[in-house]
């Protein structure tokens, strides 16, 4: 049965500054396609004061790509983005976004929602009487972890497919708030606590991404129990690209850990590649740290997403120059 959301105040900003000047408002929340934020107020995990509706700023939709690369608005829809030409050229940015929920979900999800959704586990994504049956977690109400319990930090798993896909391309991230505009690495946008996964400030949203122009070939795929609609239980995206020294490759992975993780390759593809790509497997085996947030064991994550990792680099080196 449905959950009676609680009441809140919607605001619909015509700008970037009445938006500020809304989310300065204490309890404020900011919202757009609202596919991830309309289900955790539906199950009572967020009461905002307000939601401050940012599809009204026309600026947060632009999509330009010059010289310089891509700047992909925060406010452009997954299936607005899916259709665009020039991302083309970021293969594994159009499969995460093709690969994102369904075809209804991704007109409406923006890529600024699916960058700051929220982590995911068992013992939070329930109704409010069944967390309040097991006292809460530590991410909502409660002061344990139930998937770590001698823990100090929350475990749910960031699970957004579109993060790693950027990543390996290097995208940065423009953010603005009370305080201005800043700009990071999207790897460095995120941390490893469930609880308080983004970089993002008190009255603080996210604008816009940039990429860099065109380089590394890319793939992206997943691990999920049902071919469509699921979240992934691991995803990864791999780069590929040719220098002095040989193939290099760029990994990042979502779903096994409370933030998307950049793994680090550091030699080129040498001589011995069945050599080279087992010790990638390995690598990324010893990177993830998978838990308990899903109902499939942390340990076949562990492995299929290592494996997953290896496939697409040995496909991505195959197809390379």
């Amino acid at each position: 049965m449905s959950e009676a959301m609680a009441p809140f105040r919607l605001i619909r900003p015509a700008s970037l500054d009445e938006a500020m000047a809304a989310l300065a408002v204490e309890g404020a929340q900011p919202c757009s396609g609202g596919t991830d934020l309309l289900v955790r107020l539906r199950k009572g995990l967020l009461e905002p004061a307000a939601l401050v509706d940012l599809t009204g700023i026309a600026a947060l939709r632009d999509v330009v790509c010059d010289e310089s690369g891509m700047w992909v608005g925060a406010g452009a829809t997954l299936a607005t983005l899916a259709r665009n030409p020039d991302l083309a050229a970021y293969p594994a940015v159009i499969q995460a976004i093709d690969s994102v929920a369904g075809p209804t979900h991704r007109e409406v999800a923006t890529l600024g929602g699916n960058l700051c959704q929220d982590p995911r586990c068992v013992y939070l994504n329930q109704s409010h009487w069944w967390r309040k049956s097991n006292q809460f977690c530590l991410k909502y109400r409660g002061d344990t972890c139930h998937v770590a319990p001698k823990g100090n930090r929350c475990r749910a798993a960031f699970s957004g497919d579109v993060a790693p896909a950027l990543m390996v391309h290097r995208a940065q991230i423009e953010l603005a708030g009370p305080a201005g505009a800043r700009q990071m690495p999207l790897a460095e946008f995120y941390n490893e606590d469930g609880a308080a996964h983004t970089a993002l400030q008190p009255g603080e949203i996210v604008v816009a991404v940039h990429l860099p122009p065109p380089g590394p070939v890319s793939e992206y795929g997943k691990v999920r129990v049902r071919g469509s609609v699921d979240y992934p239980l691991a995803g990864v995206a791999v780069a590929c690209e040719p220098t002095p020294d040989g193939l290099r490759f760029t990994l990042a992975v979502t779903g096994t850990n409370s933030k998307p993780l950049l793994v680090d390759i550091p030699d080129p593809l040498g001589e011995d590649a069945d050599a080279f790509f087992a010790a990638l497997v390995k690598t990324v085996q010893k990177a993830v740290s998978p838990q308990r947030t899903t109902t499939i064991a942390p340990h076949y994550r562990r492995l299929s997403v290592a494996a997953l990792a290896g496939r697409i680099a040995r496909r991505l080196a195959a197809d390379a120059p």
